[in-house]
C-alpha cells in the first residue's frame, strides 16, 4: 500500500465511491507514516495502541478510540507504538457537492481561513459511534454498504458543523503557511529522488531558504534534521523492498541510495532496532 508515500498519484476510491479505507498494523511494510500530504481529507481512528502524529509541525499523542481528523494540504507523518490504526481517505468534492445546504456547510468548514479541529478523544461518544459506522459500512463491497458509508460521513460532517468543531482566522493571517507550503516540493524531491545523493544545499535551495535557516525551519515542523530524514525515508523504503519482494540486503541498500552497506546496516539499526536481516526474516 503506497497511500503512505508523499503526495499520493493513487486514486482513492473510484470515481462514484470516491472513499478508500486502509488498515495499517506492525506487520505493514510502511507501518511508520513518512511526512507527506495529499488534496484528500483523512481520518484516522485507532483501534489498538498508541500513535504520535505530526500535523504541520502540530505534535498529537493518540489512544485506543481517539480519532485524527487530517484536512487537505496538510503535511502530516506519525509514529505508531503497538498500534492498528484504520484510515478512511476521501475527497471532500464529489461526496458533498450535490445540494445547497451541502455546499453552503462544505465550503463553510474548507474554507482557507477555518481549522478543523483535529482531535476527538475516544469520550466523544456520539462521533465515535458515526466513526464506527463509518469503518464498518466502508470494508463492505456492496451498493448498500457504499451508501452506508457515505451516509456517515454526512454524519461526521454534520456533527462538526453543528458542534461547531472548528475555528475561524482572519483571512491571510497564517505567516507560517508559506513556509509550510515550501516544504512540499522539499518532501516530494526527497520522496523522487532519495535514491541517489542529496545535499543540505539541494534541499535548502528548493525551499527559498539558506542551509542553516532551513535546518531550522525544517526540524521544527518534521522533528528531525534534513539528513535525518532523508535517511529515516531511505531505510523505510528499504524495509518495504525487504518486506515485499525478494531483494537482498545489499541490493536493498543501493536501491535506496547507501553505497555503503555497512553503513546501511548501522543506520537500518538506529531506526529499526535490528538489523535488515533480522528485519527480513521477521516479514517471512
Amino acid at each position: 500500500m503506497h497511500y503512505l508515500d508523499y503526495k499520493e498519484q493513487i486514486t482513492h476510491g473510484t470515481p462514484d465511491f470516491p472513499i478508500a479505507l486502509y488498515r495499517v498494523d506492525e506487520g505493514h511494510p510502511r507501518y511508520e507514516m513518512p511526512f507527506h500530504w495529499h488534496r484528500e481529507m483523512e481520518i484516522i481512528r485507532i483501534s489498538k495502541g498508541c500513535f504520535t502524529i505530526f500535523l504541520n509541525g502540530e505534535m498529537l499523542f493518540a489512544r485506543e478510540g481517539d480519532i485524527i481528523f487530517i484536512n487537505q494540504g496538510v503535511i502530516h507523518g506519525g509514529m505508531p507504538d503497538n498500534c492498528v490504526y484504520d484510515c478512511v481517505v476521501f475527497d471532500p468534492t464529489p461526496l458533498f457537492m450535490h445540494t445547497d445546504i451541502c455546499r453552503r456547510c462544505i465550503r463553510t468548514l474548507t474554507a482557507k481561513n477555518v481549522r478543523i479541529r483535529p482531535f476527538f478523544p475516544s469520550g466523544i461518544q456520539p462521533l465515535c459511534a458515526i466513526t464506527d459506522r463509518l469503518l464498518l459500512s466502508a470494508q463492505k463491497k456492496t451498493p448498500g454498504g457504499e451508501l452506508a458509508a457515505l451516509g456517515a460521513l454526512f454524519e461526521w460532517f454534520a456533527y462538526l458543523y453543528e458542534n461547531h468543531c472548528y475555528t475561524e482566522t482572519e483571512k491571510n493571517a497564517t505567516p507560517d503557511s508559506e513556509k509550510i507550503q515550501a516544504l512540499k516540493p522539499v518532501l516530494e524531491y526527497i520522496e523522487q529522488a532519495y535514491m541517489r545523493p542529496v545535499t543540505l544545499e539541494q534541499l535548502a535551495k528548493l525551499a527559498g531558504m539558506s542551509p542553516r535557516y532551513f535546518c531550522r525551519y525544517f526540524h521544527t515542523l518534521i522533528h528531525r534534521t534534513p539528513i535525518e530524514y532523508l535517511n529515516y525515508y531511505r531505510i523505510e523504503r528499504a524495509c518495504y523492498l525487504l518486506a515485499a519482494t525478494t531483494v537482498s540486503v545489499t541490493e536493498a541498500a543501493y536501491q535506496c541510495g547507501f553505497n555503503d552497506s555497512s553503513y546501511f546496516v548501522k543506520i537500518f539499526k538506529k531506526f529499526k532496532g535490528m538489523t535488515p536481516k533480522q528485519y527480513q526474516k521477521q516479514c517471512c
